[in-house]
């Protein structure tokens, strides 16, 4: 007989567990309910929810688009010589055999392009501005294969005209006031070598092409020239400074690290992209961790309250707990009962949390125009950001961590109530009744 009891009793989490705590949630403070209590842990769990969502994807998103404006305007490894003495007492770090070398760098398997390059610093001046520019002499077939350069969405000019004139930066084209077709002075303090030293070497050339490479930091000082053209300006006739690298999977460039030294010779050194932004982007990654944790401690506090509406409704319950007992309903019932009640507020206000999350990520240009228009402008400044824009992307790991988070602890400070709740002693509870 008591195993047919025990197994025609109640399941757990049973339709009327739910009908109970539903009525709780809904009750009038005049009824003993907490309402005003219940919508504010909601509220608060909502907030935290997508505070934490827009923050991951905004981090995300400018990780991204950092990394994607390194790897798609600058040389995923950047191969050069060592110091060597030359007849004139000077360090000579320039590639003479610049032509055989990126072939057998070419042939690196993984490697889609290796490019000689000569560079330089100069002053560039035009329509009466002057601002300092560093020129990259590099072949127009090299240059079309640039993918943050070459795009036709955000250039202006013919690339195949290339060659007949420069290419410059939108940052660049701004501060000179020039455009397509415009006239560009090159001033180099190397110049020509006279019996009476060297004397700067002025010329001027044609904007052929203008491009934007989404990094302030490029098209504000980056100029393209022709590289048989750079070598003559820059006095390096049959010799390159450098060899640019593109390479098919970035990510993985250090596992090319011996393979592209092998084919390069004795002499020559590597710096990859990770060496130049590796401590950029482990800042980033530590931020991220800072910044989870912190938001963290947010959503406990919004669950916490929580505890708190919960709490006050135990207290205010304590006659229905002691006369639900007494009808027969078992501790693990009331547990049950108030651990939905918890539970829901923390589901419900994390749904909403997400939605917010989620649209606030995905409609952020516009809501990030409208606020940049009602401070007056100025609110993200590409010179110290780098990017022209705040960007989010949306992860699926960001937004399940998020929701695994507000949920967890939902949970768990919910049981901590309905245990008190689930303990009461029916006889207490209604001694004073």
């Amino acid at each position: 007989m008591a195993t047919s009891t025990k197994s025609n009793g109640p399941k757990p989490f049973a339709p009327f567990e739910w009908m109970i705590a539903w009525r709780y949630l809904r009750a009038r403070r005049a009824e003993g309910g907490v309402s005003v209590m219940t919508w504010i842990s909601l509220i608060g769990i909502s907030l935290a929810v997508a505070a934490l969502i827009i923050t991951l994807s905004v981090r995300a998103g400018f990780r991204a688009e950092f990394v994607d404006t390194i790897l798609g305007a600058n040389a995923h490894v950047t191969i050069y010589n060592a110091g060597e003495v030359n007849d004139v007492g000077r360090l000579d770090r320039t590639i003479p055999d610049y032509t055989d070398m990126a072939a057998r760098i070419a042939a690196v398997p993984g490697v889609t392009r290796a490019a000689p390059l000569v560079k330089g610093q100069v002053m560039a001046s035009a329509q009466g501005e002057t601002t300092g520019v560093q020129v990259f002499g590099i072949n127009g077939a090299d240059l079309a294969t640039i993918p943050r350069v070459a795009n036709p969405e955000t250039s202006q000019g013919d690339l195949t005209r290339f060659d007949d004139g420069i290419a410059l930066g939108s940052g660049i084209a701004r501060s000179l006031n020039v455009t397509i077709g415009d006239r560009v002075k090159l001033i180099s303090p190397d110049g020509v070598k006279t019996a009476f030293g060297t004397s700067p070497r002025v010329k001027t050339y044609e904007v052929t092409f203008i491009f934007s490479a989404g990094r302030y930091d490029i098209d504000q000082t980056r100029v393209y020239m022709p590289f048989a053209e750079a070598q003559s300006y820059f006095n390096r006739e049959g010799v390159a400074d450098e060899i640019e690298v593109m390479v098919e999977h970035p990510e993985e460039v250090d596992q090319l690290a011996i393979p592209l030294l092998n084919a390069a010779g004795d002499r020559a050194l590597i710096w990859t992209w990770r060496d130049s932004a590796g401590s950029f982007l482990r800042a980033l990654d530590i931020e991220d961790n800072v910044m989870f944790i912190i938001l963290s401690v947010l959503v406990l506090i919004a669950s916490m309250n929580i505890v708190s509406g919960l709490i006050m409704l135990v207290k205010n319950k304590g006659r229905d707990i002691g006369i639900l007992r007494t009808m027969g309903l078992t501790e693990g019932s009331v547990l049950r009962v108030f651990f939905l009640c918890g539970a829901s507020t923390g589901l419900i206000g994390t749904a909403i949390g997400l939605i917010l999350g989620c649209l606030f990520a995905i409609y952020i240009d516009p809501i990030f125009a409208l606020v940049d228009r009602l401070s007056g402008g100025g609110v993200w400044d590409p010179s110290i950001r780098g990017i022209y824009a705040l960007p989010a992307k949306l992860q699926l790991g960001d937004v399940l961590s998020a929701i695994a988070l507000s949920l967890g602890l939902s949970f768990i400070v919910t049981i901590f109530p309905a245990r008190r709740a689930a303990r009461m002693n029916p006889v207490e509870a209604l001694r004073y009744e």
